[in-house]
């Protein structure tokens, strides 16, 4: 009797402690505020300026296209996007509305997605669409060199509807409007003169921090 009451005390402690068979499920993540002695902002801390409001993606139904110029044109599920080997980096969004907000992003990197495609010669641009219809792009070169990351969370929380869930590119360096959130598509481009929704209307193409975000 003594060794069953034991063995069932070790069952009870491995259910406690996550040691059982049993599918472990995920908790959301409560936002951290500070990094390495780094202090952040808050999620709370940007404001609403998308063009159609915040959208709502049906995660379950959900692809990532990337398409244009490559060798194997590529439909990811938000989990196969997710497979990738996953990174972190501190970076600061730029408004030009006035505003910045510090956050650490966590995301893959655009450039493990663009190799597995395979991107063609003449590939110059990388133009990102958002489920709203927004668009901008960026240069494949800076995306490549810089290891921008396609980001599913901030501050250790999964993006909100809000800030860009499932996707939103972080474009360090850049002004905000090319930070695309609600990715649905990229396409690779041989056009270094696509502009996107505010570019139409007179941003920056390049859209750097240092040379201001209305075109000369």
């Amino acid at each position: 009797m003594r060794k069953i009451i034991i063995l069932f005390l070790i069952i009870g402690i491995g259910v406690l402690y996550g040691c059982s068979d049993s599918s472990v499920r995920e908790l959301a993540g409560v936002e951290v505020r500070e990094y390495q002695g780094e202090r952040l902002g808050s999620i709370n801390n940007f404001r609403e300026n998308s063009i159609n409001g915040p959208q709502f993606i049906n995660i379950s139904n959900y692809k990532l296209e990337i398409k244009g110029l490559v060798e194997n044109p590529i439909n990811y599920s938000y989990d196969e996007v997710l497979s990738h080997q996953v990174y972190s980096k501190v970076v600061t969004l730029n408004c030009v509305e006035g505003w910045s907000v510090k956050i650490l992003w966590e995301g893959v990197l655009l450039k493990d997605l663009l190799n597995e495609t395979g991107v063609k010669e003449g590939a110059l641009t990388v133009i990102f669409y958002a489920y709203d219809g927004y668009s901008s792009s960026l240069a494949l070169n800076y995306v490549l060199d810089n290891n921008i990351l396609l980001a599913y969370k901030m501050n250790n929380v999964t993006l909100p509807p809000e800030r860009g869930f499932p996707f939103q590119v972080v474009a360090e360096d850049k002004w905000g409007y090319k930070w695309v959130k609600w990715v649905t598509k990229i396409e690779v481009s041989g056009d270094p003169y696509y502009k996107g929704y505010w570019e139409q209307m007179g941003y920056s193409n390049t859209g750097n921090l240092d040379e201001g975000f209305l075109e000369n």
